[in-house]
């Protein structure tokens, strides 16, 4: 069953009026990149005048790549996170040593004969996981590439995962109807979708976007 209203995560916030503009439109949870070798990357400084403008009962994630545990233990040091997202290698134990829920990405790779890999195994590894984040496979990128995967894959993953699934990777206002309908998803989770250049939004697309989630969702 689609949920009554899809959950939207938009990530890679970088400016305090790009994060305004995703809560006025709607958004329930917003990202922060920490991960140096991203484009949209910001420094924990820069988190914090993000944070200050945004609005009541808007999530903040923190999105990190096989960080040391000390950098993650930084972050929350310097400011609050609801929930973190962890988008290499790490393992259970790893992502849930910091007393926070986390979201795990998987990157959905292509197999041999054309047909994506199955991820329940990945999924299954990390049963106390919030939720489980499906993302297209890029080798020299780990999340934010815009592309997209076989959706057939997690429309199979939905039916069969405990944990929630949050749906990433090449979404975009003229996809997005599409996206809720055939895998229905818990969440959507996007960043190049709504964006000029990599890490400044667009008001105008991040509104399309909304637009058509509520559409479809209702």
């Amino acid at each position: 069953m689609i949920p009554r209203r899809t959950r939207v995560k938009i990530c890679g916030i970088t400016r305090p009026s790009d994060a305004l503009a995703a809560a006025q439109a709607g958004a329930d949870a917003l990202g922060l990149v920490f991960y140096p070798a991203s484009k949209r990357a910001v420094s924990t400084t820069q988190a914090a005048v993000i944070q200050s403008v945004t609005p009541v009962f808007v999530s903040w994630v923190g999105l990190f790549v096989d960080p040391e545990p000390e950098q993650v233990k930084s972050v929350l040091n310097q400011i609050k996170l609801d929930c973190l997202q962890f988008h290499g290698d790490e393992d259970a134990g790893f992502c849930e040593s910091f007393g926070l829920p986390y979201m795990k990405a998987i990157r959905v790779k292509p197999g041999r004969d054309g047909m994506a890999t199955d991820p329940m195994p990945e999924i299954a590894a990390h049963p106390n996981a919030s939720a489980i984040l499906l993302d297209a496979y890029d080798p020299s990128m780990p999340g934010g590439t815009g592309k997209r995967f076989d959706w057939r894959v997690a429309r199979q993953c939905v039916e069969a995962s405990e944990v929630p699934i949050v749906l990433a990777g090449g979404l975009k206002a003229s996809n997005v109807g599409k996206a809720i309908r055939d895998v229905q998803p818990w969440a959507l989770d996007l960043s190049s979708g709504v964006e000029s250049e990599p890490g400044l939004k667009d008001p105008a697309l991040i509104d399309a976007f909304f637009d058509e989630v509520n559409r479809v969702s209702n």
